[in-house]
């Protein structure tokens, strides 16, 4: 049973990392809208974030510092604070729209307003980040996200084309009425999404709070090839429901409910009511993710003590990160902005913002000071340097794809 709740952190990545609320709705949006032909999307980011996330969770297993810590180190301040400037304007955004999108998801449930739900939730998530244990978050949280395999099975009663379906993956069978413009730039979005850089800070840091040796690599890497590949089908499960039962009638998905509604059609009251717990759990898991990578993030640059671990009073900085972050989301959403466009506008950011983080962690994995014997190999190499071209030709676009597109519109 301890192996199996070993992998619970790479659960909670994977499910935060691939389904937060934004995923939540922009999968269902692009189900709705190109039926399956931007799956391979999701595959090529579910490879990349497992090429990456495995580096930072090897370089957290050998050297026992996390990756900020040590990107600060190896390339300088200046470098470090120009990685530490890009990342957080990607997740302080994405932070804001889980804490709103957790609120979206228990407004389905009371039918009490968002807005009105905001501060609760934030103190709720500020709680959690303060006192709760990563054996409750990774169990509790990560664990309840695995109700969204309510997708999958929703996908399997609906009964649609399978053929149909898998000649639009294979043949990236866009449809006539939209433009390649807008399928290029949803294609970005999803691959950000599937990139978002607090992951891998919030993985590696997450190792080093639970003090992972070179004897637990096998265990990282169970995290990584299990976690993450399970986000992917979950993506992939939405964004086919979406095209099953969306697509044929022209629904164009801009809320957390008309996401929930193929599942009420094919399984009903009891299947609606195990997404809704899937929801809840997967952007309040997303809610810690990002608000931890946060306090990880600017203690581990400027040197701070830092951790869950650390009483507060030791870490008293780090945590007061935590209290200011959490107080600037409940400010910015108490003014009714869409917590979905602030996710979906951090996704495209979070393209630009790939090859700060990324290059790092691929220059921190090769260097024989820190790994000695684990460094890269030839495999980790070859894919780390061509996702690293995919990465830079995705930032150069995201903007102007967004501009042209009208944020996809």
């Amino acid at each position: 049973m301890k192996k199996v709740f070993a992998v619970a952190l790479g659960i909670l990545t994977a499910i935060g990392g691939f389904v937060d609320i934004g995923d939540l709705v922009t999968n269902a949006q692009v189900g709705a809208r190109f039926g399956l032909s931007l799956a391979w999307v999701v595959l090529v980011g579910v490879l990349g974030i497992c090429v990456f996330a495995e580096m930072s969770g090897r370089v957290a297993a050998v050297s026992g510092r996390a990756t900020f810590d040590l990107v600060r180190e190896r390339l300088g301040p200046r470098m470090g604070l120009i990685n530490l400037l890009g990342s957080m304007a990607v997740t302080l955004l994405t932070f804001v729209a889980e804490i709103g999108g957790v609120a979206l998801s228990l407004e389905l449930v009371s039918s009490v307003n968002e807005v009105l739900l905001v501060p609760f939730i934030a103190f709720l998530v500020w709680a959690v980040l303060w006192r709760a244990r990563f054996t409750v978050m990774e169990n509790v949280l990560g664990l309840l996200g695995l109700a969204l395999i309510v997708y999958v099975v929703a996908l399997w009663k609906l009964g649609p084309d399978w053929s149909h379906l898998a000649h639009q993956w294979v043949t990236v069978d866009k449809p006539g009425d939209e433009t390649w413009l807008t399928w290029s730039y949803y294609a970005v979005a999803l691959f950000g999404a599937a990139l978002t850089p607090y992951e891998v800070f919030f993985f590696s840091s997450g190792g080093v709070e639970e003090k992972w040796g070179p004897k637990d690599i096998g265990t990282m890497r169970a995290n990584v090839f299990i976690g993450f590949p399970l986000g992917g089908l979950l993506s992939l499960a939405i964004a086919g429901c979406a095209a099953v039962v969306l697509g044929p009638l022209d629904i164009t998905v801009a809320s957390l409910g008309q996401v929930g509604l193929p599942v009420a059609i094919a399984l009903g009251k009891i299947g609606l009511a195990v997404a809704l717990v899937g929801f809840v759990a997967a952007t309040f898991g997303a809610a810690c993710e990002t608000g931890l990578s946060v306090g990880y993030s600017i203690a581990q640059y400027f040197g701070w003590q830092w951790g869950k671990y650390v009483r507060p009073n030791v870490a008293a900085r780090f945590h007061l990160v935590l209290v200011l972050s959490t107080l600037l989301a409940v400010g910015v959403l108490i003014t009714s902005v869409d917590p979905i466009l602030v996710t979906e506008a951090s996704v495209v950011f979070s393209a630009v913002a790939l090859p700060l983080t990324y290059f790092p962690i691929l220059v921190v994995a090769n260097d024989h000071d820190y790994m000695g014997p684990h460094v890269n190999g030839r495999l980790a190499n070859g894919l780390g340097t061509f996702y690293l071209l995919v990465i830079v030709i995705a930032a150069v676009a995201a903007v102007p794809l967004m501009v042209l597109t009208g944020m996809g519109s």
